[in-house]
């Protein structure tokens, strides 16, 4: 995976007149440097071992709040702080926990309305849902699930996705057969083969995608989504995860919305 470049000004911004020296270094350098080597170590992990140090030395200040909202974009989601927040509580001490879950709970609110939203997308199709598409969250924008459906003669599984979410433009390679077929479940989602316009995929769609072709699907902005994949037999067959969708790219696609605003 392509190393991704963290910018960072909050340094600069807070303490450049005052400590230029300090703002450097955690623009640059902290920033600039180490959070950017995520081709050795995930954003995703980087937030979870950065949270962890800090509710472990009883800091719940502003700088918690940043990382936290940090981790959330970067793909824990509340069911996984609940659980990485408990855990520490147990090492760390039961009143460092109580002091990181109010902040917690304020960064993760709305996602409290997602549950509902998740729960009511789950009665509209016949496939379970699944967990949190844990290791695989570093290629994804957004939340998504993954529930496997057969290991079997051809190996599929129902993939979910809240709205606004989809993975990176990535190439299932093959030196011969492979590639994927995508059958949509539930909701309205979107596949895109690059240098090509955008497909709608809805209940039913079939999206053939052959071998060694780039490409990325996911939800549509206003729309839980749900997918099967099946994975179609090859000979030296790999996943290459490439750069992810740009939020101008996806925008795009919903030309009479308004764009995305990240926290």
């Amino acid at each position: 995976m392509a190393q991704k470049k963290i910018v960072q000004t909050a340094g600069r911004d807070q303490l450049g007149g005052f400590a230029p020296k300090f703002a450097e270094l955690n623009d640059d350098v902290l920033f600039g440097e180490v959070w950017s080597r995520n081709d050795l170590l995930s954003l995703r992990d980087r937030s979870l071992v950065t949270i962890t140090s800090l509710i472990s030395q009883g800091i719940t200040d502003s700088s918690l709040t940043f990382h936290l909202q940090a981790a959330k974009q970067n793909g824990i989601t509340r069911t996984e702080i609940a659980e990485i927040i408990t855990h520490i509580g147990f090492y760390a001490g039961w009143p460092k926990a109580w002091a990181a879950f109010r902040l917690a709970k304020e960064v993760w609110a709305e996602d409290s309305t997602g549950e509902d939203a998740k729960a009511a997308f789950q009665r509209e199709m016949i496939f379970p849902i699944g967990e949190p598409n844990t290791a695989y969250a570093r290629y994804f924008i957004g939340n998504s699930y993954l529930a496997r459906i057969s290991a079997g003669q051809i190996p599929f599984a129902n993939i979910t996705f809240e709205p606004r979410c989809r993975n990176n433009w990535h190439i299932h390679k093959a030196s011969e057969g492979g590639g994927q077929m995508l059958v949509g479940v539930a909701g309205r989602g979107w596949y895109q083969e690059e240098g090509k316009p955008a497909q709608e995929i809805l209940p039913g769609t079939v999206i053939h995608i052959p071998a060694n072709v780039k490409h990325w699907h996911g939800a549509a902005a206003d729309s839980w989504f749900a997918h099967l994949a099946f994975e179609i037999p090859g000979e030296n067959t790999s996943n290459e995860w490439l750069e992810p969708v740009t939020e101008e790219e996806y925008d795009k696609l919903n030309p009479t919305k308004e764009p995305f605003q990240k926290e």
